[in-house]
């Protein structure tokens, strides 16, 4: 059960991480002080951040479920060896 909460956590802050990119994108649109084309640059810039930040979560993610499962069936080989 624990695993399941984890996972949940994880998806749940991507998803709020991206809703928020595109929220901030959307409003530093509209209320913008510069150019459309300086802050289309500065948007592009921080969704690339933003992109990347989530990649490096996913990678996290990814490695802690392949540790967990490794894990798993380790103990899992151990308790039929006996």
């Amino acid at each position: 059960m624990e695993y399941d909460e984890h996972s949940t956590q994880v998806v749940n802050f991507v998803a709020g991480l991206a809703l928020g990119a595109v929220l901030g994108a959307g409003i530093a649109l509209l209320t913008a002080p510069h150019s459309g084309r300086r802050t289309r640059r500065q948007i592009r810039r921080t969704a690339v951040d933003v992109r990347s930040q989530a990649g490096d979560r996913w990678e996290d993610l990814a490695e802690d479920v392949k540790n967990r499962v490794d894990d798993a069936l380790d103990g899992a080989r151990t308790r039929f060896k006996r």
